[in-house]
């Protein structure tokens, strides 16, 4: 199955984006030809999900480089690492971010001083994103596998916030493992969880399984717990933009509230992330640095005040689910059942 949704385009010489903020209301693409504005869309979440911003920034590296050998010609090196920066201060937590600088910035290394950059840099950007979506559909199909070794009948899963193409190079984490399941009758229906305070799931997941013709019903967050103890759920399928290197996983905010209730009602919890976002060197998630966004997100939507205006609101982006709350971790190198340190260095090194 392919997803009829394309969040990130190269075309004509730059890079196009769908403006997330405004789905469903309006299918949008913003053009940008300079780095720093490719930053200031990450910060703005006009793209989000961690696969999605690292290839995104790989595509603001190749604009920063050709504006820094347009303007600094032989010392073009030197004049890109502050749109290089920039780009890399754009969201704290994602590590795929990092990651895809990283490698935009080892290439870099490699190539000479007096010859153009643009065209390395793009060829290694575009690389990034077709490994991405190589990646995503190789999880979808192990992440189908390992339910269907356990499954006699079709059933319904819950996910949280966005995992699609909407929030990587294509086709998806978690929601391409839906996809797949879907394709092949395993899944009979997908919860999709609101997601407060940015409505992702209402905005984007909803859209997005709409558009592939998957069943879905939206949920408030709050009722996940009323949907376990109805029995039809068997697992709940989730994405992650940082995994620790004992399996600790951070998702969006809501998500170990998701994990704890899936651990009493009996229900398997599988995180979904390419193998770019394990983060071998913190030992445990408790050393992720969360993300703080303004409060007025939480108070107001679209300009409309919800909360008394003074009343101050606490706003993390994310939460980190326990290693032991997790039945599998699906990267496209393999799966991790029961996650733990040993378990994780076995497959990623």
């Amino acid at each position: 199955m392919k997803s009829q949704v394309e969040a990130i385009k190269w075309e004509d010489d730059r890079l196009s984006l769908l403006d997330q903020r405004v789905l469903p209301e309006r299918v949008l693409y913003l053009e940008y030809t300079h780095s720093g504005d490719v930053a200031l869309a990450i910060t703005d979440m006009v793209v989000r999900g961690a696969p999605a911003i690292g290839v995104t920034a790989a595509y603001g590296v190749v604009l920063a480089g050709r504006v820094a050998f347009e303007i600094a010609n032989k010392e073009w090196k030197q004049y890109i690492s502050a749109a290089i920066d920039e780009l890399a201060k754009s969201r704290p937590t994602a590590v795929n971010l990092f990651w895809a600088i990283d490698r935009m910035k080892d290439l870099m290394a490699k190539l000479s001083d007096t010859e153009n950059p643009t065209q390395a840099l793009l060829d290694e950007a575009i690389a990034i994103h077709k490994e991405d979506i190589a990646a995503n559909k190789a999880m979808g199909k192990l992440g189908f596998e390992l339910m269907a070794a356990s499954a006699d009948q079709p059933f319904a899963v819950i996910t949280h916030c966005n995992t699609g193409s909407l929030a990587t190079g294509g086709f998806g984490t978690a929601l391409g493992v839906i996809r797949h399941a879907w394709n092949d009758k395993l899944i009979s229906h997908v919860h999709a969880d609101e997601t407060r305070p940015w409505l992702q799931g209402s905005r984007l997941t909803a859209w997005e399984l709409e558009q592939d013709g998957i069943d879905v019903t939206l949920n408030v967050d709050s009722a996940a717990a009323h949907i376990m103890k109805q029995g039809q759920v068997k697992w709940v399928i989730v994405g992650a933009d940082r995994i620790t290197a004992n399996g600790d996983a951070a998702n969006k905010i809501g998500t170990y509230s998701l994990a704890v209730l899936a651990k009493f009602h009996g229900i398997k919890f599988m995180v979904v992330a390419p193998s770019t976002t394990v983060d071998m060197s913190l030992p445990t998630g408790d050393l992720i640095p969360i993300e703080q966004r303004t409060g007025t997100e939480v108070t107001s939507i679209k300009g409309y005040q919800l909360a008394p205006e003074t009343v101050e609101a606490f706003n993390p982006v994310f939460d980190v689910t326990p290693a032991e709350l997790i039945d599998a971790i699906v990267t496209e190198k393999g799966v991790v059942e029961n996650p733990t340190t040993e378990k994780m260095k076995a497959l990623l090194g």
